[in-house]
């Protein structure tokens, strides 16, 4: 990726076009066809102890159960065009979830929250886009508060910040600075920490609200992570063509329903006009005054 700028993702709640890339690894797949076709039912009930350790091998549950727990807590129907992207994003975060190594941090928390409220722009009901959220988080034995809690204060902080401030965090004192410095320390030990997608879109997110447009600070302030800038580029392509593919789609379901909405109303008004053309011929024929006026 030669600069910042050319990642220039939507702001959260608006929808624009994306360049498209074709990356081997996507975050997931949409199917444009698929999601104007058919929907698909989604739901679930967690446990309610949230773990924010580093995980062990005793304690990781297969995959079936976190979908399972997703499908049980939320049981009304999820459109497919959403259902599919969540269903694949769920798999993957259970296993970034379930690692060894993980840890739960507020960047991460800032990048899924960016990537759900992406993808879930648009959705027809707020009220069941903070169940599906809560329900999700829950499937992932996690806190779903937490993670929009830890979200905004990222956000809120870094948009008080700038290119400099942003890069000096490990200088500085504050309950932020001490959250990078952690996941510094981690980073740079042997096996300390777990790298995802989500934390390379939290990073990101991070520079957005900063304003910092130089390409040369997402190479600093991976370089003073201890991340890998690679890893950052190819997850942030991906996510670009992730967000591109799901504008495309939305905007050909969003096609299909109005022309759906126009053959409705055409039917409809058909429908009207025959049975007033129907009603007055009725009326016609049944009027005594008109028999008697056509035998005369």
């Amino acid at each position: 990726m030669a600069a910042i700028s050319s990642l220039s993702f939507p702001a959260l709640g608006q929808s624009q076009k994306i360049s498209s890339f074709a990356p081997s690894r996507p975050l997931a797949s949409v199917s444009v066809s698929a999601a104007i076709r058919s929907h698909s039912l989604t739901c679930s009930r967690p446990s309610r102890s949230f773990i924010h350790c580093m995980s062990t091998l005793t304690d990781v549950p297969p995959v079936s159960d976190t979908k399972s727990n997703f499908l049980k807590a939320y049981k009304r129907p999820i459109p497919s065009i959403y259902n599919t992207v969540l269903q694949e994003l769920i798999v993957q975060q259970h296993l970034v979830r379930y690692k060894k190594t993980y840890r739960y941090d507020p960047v991460f928390a800032l990048g899924f929250v960016t990537v759900y409220d992406q993808l879930m722009e648009g959705y027809p009901s707020d009220q069941d886009r903070d169940a599906i959220f809560k329900a999700y988080v829950e499937a992932l034995n996690e806190d779903p508060q937490q993670y929009r809690d830890d979200a905004q204060k990222m956000e809120e902080w870094a948009r008080t910040q700038s290119s400099a401030s942003l890069l000096d965090f490990s200088s500085r004192d504050g309950e932020i600075e001490a959250i990078l410095k952690d996941i510094a320390a981690r980073a740079g030990s042997k096996d300390g920490f777990s790298y995802s997608r989500f934390f390379a879109v939290g990073l990101f997110r991070l520079l957005e609200l900063a304003a910092a447009t130089d390409p040369t600070v997402l190479d600093k302030l991976c370089a003073s992570l201890n991340i890998n800038k690679k890893s950052v580029d190819r997850d942030l392509d991906v996510y670009r063509n992730l967000l591109s593919k799901l504008v495309q789609a939305k905007e050909l379901l969003k096609e299909y329903v109005e022309r759906e909405k126009k053959k409705q109303g055409e039917r409809a008004e058909s429908q009207k006009a025959n049975e007033t053309i129907s009603k007055c011929l009725g009326d016609t024929l049944y009027n005594p005054s008109f028999l008697v006026d056509w035998k005369s």
